[in-house]
């Protein structure tokens, strides 16, 4: 067993933002904290961050300016690797390169002692791939840490090959003493976050290629019914193209080119044209003074309902029929069926990742109408529909009317299979259970992960058993019997927990 109490000397090497996080929680937590970067005047630069960054919490009242002056004489600027000699554990936050990760490792061994930690912040790199050319690749570990630092909870804990396990135990204890959430990781290509996130984009991105609707609509889906906080547009904008383009490009070459991490020739697009986002001022949306972000597709207002019919269980679903009977509405149930709302003439079904014409020409009922997945039907601001290309406009009206009547906006989609929220959970979950099938990583990092990393707001495994795993296997399998693309297989994991019951 490895212990690193808080007496112990952390080394910083690398003092951007990131890196300047990572000295700020160090030296909170107690620890003397050695902060260095090779480019001249950044390791002050980075202090001076980390200042103005703490006289906003004394302004606001979070930390008293004794408490700051205390952080701060606990970290001191290095001239060079030579001054990291004290150090217990090293974190090394430079460019993503492999070649310069491996030549500052085996400098350190030269001059750190023997049991030394040393710690690499590398987001896509392979941790056994650094420590290869390493003398001591034992003492190797990833510490995986979200921007920004002092506020993100998440650190994913990677072992590579060669990595003692107990010294990836001691980190993360250490992650756990710096009062961050660890989780644990073998180092595979986007290790857990880098991983599981791909299809919240790759998802939105094919929606919005094939038509589905725009942007707008799309983000607000997955903001009003999904409850994620950002839609996958404003998110990539934010992020900035050139980096999130970049990194689904590494994820699908490190991947030999598996179909699932393909990346998107939209966002190759406005790559190419220099579109990249916030920073650019333009990318998904304007972010010039003058420009006003478009609003969502929302239907106009339909009359209510006069009766609606329940046949069956409506699963996840099920909590519309209360809110139905809250709203006043005259609600017979039926206790045959296959889970479907009638409403005037118009059948509502759940999205069982079929496109709604598909499904409408095998049950020979025009006027279906698939509604999307929400996190919380209760608190859903927002509903997506639908229609098969076959239902007529009364239908889609008196559908319209029906979720207006209990106090949800409805944004009409074409019609695309899965939809919106429902094609896109059940993507993130079958990533989640394929990592856990390849032994990467539990059930249970996979949603601290996601949500402590990326502000999820579900585990998309803790998701998936809430909507039901023989649901997200249905989806997942007509996605890939319409499309016929490797990329929606269904991960065995799902397969064999939903044979087994589970």
């Amino acid at each position: 067993m490895i212990t690193i109490d808080s007496t112990a000397v952390i080394g910083v090497i690398g003092a951007g933002t990131m890196g300047a996080g990572i000295a700020q929680v160090a030296a909170k937590a107690g620890h003397p904290v050695i902060l260095f970067d090779a480019m001249e005047g950044a390791a002050q630069r980075g202090l001076e961050g980390i200042e103005k960054g703490l006289a906003k919490l004394v302004t606001r009242g979070r930390m008293t300016q004794e408490e700051v002056d205390t952080l701060l004489s606990r970290i001191t600027l290095a001239n060079s690797l030579q001054d990291f000699a004290p150090s217990r554990v090293v974190i090394e936050v430079i460019v993503e390169r492999l070649d310069i990760k491996q030549q500052v490792f085996a400098e350190l061994e030269e001059i750190c002692a023997a049991d030394t930690i040393l710690a690499t912040n590398t987001s896509s790199i392979s941790v056994t791939a650094i420590g290869s050319q390493l003398t001591r690749s034992q003492n190797l570990v990833g510490m995986h840490f979200f921007n920004p630092a002092p506020i993100m909870k998440l650190v994913e804990v990677i072992s590579g090959l060669d990595t003692d396990p107990a010294v990836a135990d001691a980190i993360y204890s250490l992650s756990e003493a710096w009062g961050k959430k660890p989780v644990r990781a073998k180092s595979t290509p986007g290790f857990i976050v880098n991983r599981v996130a791909r299809p919240f984009y790759a998802e939105g991105l094919r929606v919005l290629q094939e038509g589905g609707s725009n942007e707008a609509t799309i983000d607000a889906i997955l903001r009003d019914a999904g409850q994620f906080r950002m839609g996958p547009f404003e998110l990539m904008d934010l992020i900035g193209h050139d980096v999130n383009f970049a990194v689904t490009s590494s994820v699908f070459a490190a991947y030999f080119n598996d179909q699932r991490f393909l990346p998107s020739l939209i966002q190759q697009e406005l790559v190419n044209a220099g579109h990249l986002g916030r920073k650019s001022g333009r990318g998904f949306y304007d972010y010039s003074e003058t420009a006003e972000k478009p609003s969502p597709a929302t239907a106009a207002p339909q009359k209510a309902p006069a009766h609606v019919t329940i046949e069956g269980d409506l699963g996840v679903a099920e909590p519309l029929v209360q809110l139905m009977i809250d709203a006043g509405l005259k609600v017979t149930r039926v206790d045959e069926g296959e889970g479907s709302i009638t409403v005037g003439n118009a059948t509502l079904r759940l999205t069982n990742g079929q496109m709604t014409t598909q499904r409408a020409a095998q049950q020979r009922n025009s006027n279906l109408i698939h509604f999307d997945l929400a996190l919380d039907y209760n608190a859903a601001k927002r509903i997506a529909l639908a229609p098969a290309d076959q239902a007529d406009e009364a239908a889609l009206q008196a559908a319209a009317g029906l979720f207006q009547a209990i106090g949800k906006g409805v944004s009409v989609i074409d019609d695309v299979p899965g939809m919106v929220v429902m094609r896109t959970v059940a993507m993130l979950a079958n990533e989640g259970f394929d990592a856990v099938n390849q032994q990467v990583c539990s059930e249970a990092d996979v949603d601290i992960a996601m949500k402590g990393g990326v502000n999820y707001p579900f585990g998309p495994i803790e998701w998936a058993y809430a909507v039901g795993l023989g649901t997200i296997q249905a989806v997942l399998d007509n996605l890939a019997n319409t499309y016929g693309e490797d990329r929606y297989r269904t991960s065995p994991l799902i397969r064999r927990k939903v044979a087994g019951g589970l």
